[in-house]
């Protein structure tokens, strides 16, 4: 009788990035009872707080797929980081990483199944390494969209074989023709920020080079959805196998992985939506990074109350200059607002620190989503059938904003170039007609959004485009 199959799975460090790693292998497990999954956890102090709650509550589960993952701590490193080093060294903290890595495989070769291969992050490649040392295929997970996909394999290929250095894009009117993009991209506009920044430009293009190596890359993404991009990305056969595997979220909306003072939190701000009338709210939330200094807070407040729709705004102050903020980090928000804001609005509006954004997302008084455009955000806001405005502010981000609104046609636009490092200030006229548009009743974007919200969530049944796709990966291992 043949061993039991073993995935290894190696997320980046940070909540967001298991959490993601997670769903997927809670999916790969309810397909296949005789497969099962290890996840090494790095700790890296900077973006690892709340990782050991998480875990916690998962591992208490009563599911029976909960019995066949189990999670193994990898030795932690004890050093503090601003938010430039964490960036500078997160890639280096994971190649040093590798010998921990060997010596968990080594004891887990032990056990009575058979190593199928690694599962990595997108920013793990360098586990790659490890897993040729064990002579099995590794995967890339990639926690973006299909599209984005293309852009980094598009520009790592015009680096490595053309000689060209995308930091030249920066302030530059070039638009670029992309395979996995309809439209020509404003280069300057919406690239990533990080690729035009020489250093960390090059570390980012060599992670994107190994995926090359892979046997394949799962991504969070569904064939109706990305049609376009998926289709482009299969046509290259220099790009390994892609397998679109979404839309993949953490659902779950329990108190089980969050503290006494979030679930109190959660309550009374789903008391307050009960009270709304259905499609009346546009919910502001902008990630567990996303926040504005005072000018650009009272531009919000202002267009909130001339668009005069009823409001839930989270909103949190900026961290202390180059210290990363984590979701839990909200201090006392209502001094930047504008003077009697708060009372002006009393009724039809609420101001909150953290915000329970499924919870909210799926309430039926909410109508539109003012975000950042991160790609969980975005898978959730079209599974729950809510249209966004987009305001993004880091990463790939712009680029996310640039695909729901131009090639999409899914999402209404605040501004799509924002970047969070920009002095610019959004303007209270165009939040106040960005909100007007996405809290339409009836207009083509919502009629999409819920076209596309049903879509999704038929890829992932028996028979849909991502239930077959995580059928063909289970083949491969």
């Amino acid at each position: 009788m043949e061993k039991p199959a073993e995935l290894v799975f190696i997320p980046s460090p940070g909540i967001g990035h298991l959490v993601s790693t997670l769903e997927i292998a809670k999916f790969l497990l309810s397909r296949d009872d005789q497969l099962l999954i290890t996840v090494l956890i790095m700790k890296f102090p900077a973006v690892s707080k709340g990782t050991d709650a998480y875990v916690e509550s998962f591992a208490d589960s009563s599911s029976p797929i909960s019995q066949r993952i189990k999670f193994i701590n990898l030795p932690q490193v004890n050093t503090d980081h601003t938010e430039g080093s964490v960036r500078n060294s997160l890639i280096g903290f994971v190649e040093s990483q590798q010998p921990h890595v060997k010596d968990a495989i080594t004891k887990l070769s032990e056990s009575q199944t058979r190593l199928a291969g690694f599962v990595v992050d997108m920013f793990c490649t360098a586990m790659i390494d490890v897993a040729d040392q064990f002579g099995v295929p590794s995967y890339v997970f990639f926690t973006s969209s299909a599209a984005a996909l293309g852009l980094m394999l598009h520009v790592q290929a015009l680096r490595d074989q053309e000689g060209k250095d995308c930091t030249e894009f920066k302030d530059s009117d070039a638009e670029l023709l992309i395979p996995s993009f309809v439209n020509p991209l404003p280069a300057a506009k919406v690239l990533p920020g990080r690729l035009f920044v020489k250093e960390g430009a090059e570390s980012f293009l060599n992670i994107i080079k190994r995926f090359r190596d892979t046997k394949g890359i799962l991504v969070n993404t569904f064939a109706d959805l990305e049609s376009h991009a998926l289709h482009a990305l299969s046509s290259d056969a220099v790009i390994p196998p892609v397998y679109p595997v979404g839309p993949l979220l953490n659902l779950n909306t329990n108190e089980s992985s969050v503290d006494s003072d979030e679930a109190k939190q959660k309550s009374d701000i789903l008391k307050w939506l009960d009270d709304q009338p259905p499609l009346s709210v546009v919910f502001l939330c902008f990630g567990s990074m996303g926040s504005f200094g005072e000018d650009q807070v009272k531009e919000i407040a202002h267009a909130l109350e001339q668009a005069g729709h009823r409001f839930l705004w989270s909103l949190r102050r900026p961290p202390p200059t180059g210290k990363i903020a984590f979701p839990s980090d909200y201090d006392d928000h209502t001094g930047v607002l504008p003077k009697g804001f708060l009372d002006r609005t009393v009724g039809i509006g609420k101001v909150i620190g953290w915000a329970p954004q499924v919870a909210v997302l799926a309430h039926p008084s909410v109508g539109g989503f003012v975000s950042h455009c991160g790609w969980n955000s975005t898978l959730e806001s079209l599974w729950h059938g809510v249209p966004v405005a987009t305001w993004p502010l880091y990463a790939e981000q712009q680029l996310n904003a640039f695909q729901l609104v131009e090639e999409l046609e899914l999402a209404v636009e605040i501004d799509m170039s924002y970047r969070s490092e920009s002095p610019v200030l959004v303007s209270a006229k165009e939040i106040e007609r960005g909100i007007r548009e996405v809290m339409k009743r009836d207009n083509d974007i919502r009629n999409r959004v819920k076209e596309m919200s049903e879509k999704g969530k038929k890829a992932l049944m028996d028979g849909g485009s991502s239930y077959s796709s995580v059928g063909q990966f289970i083949d491969q291992i």
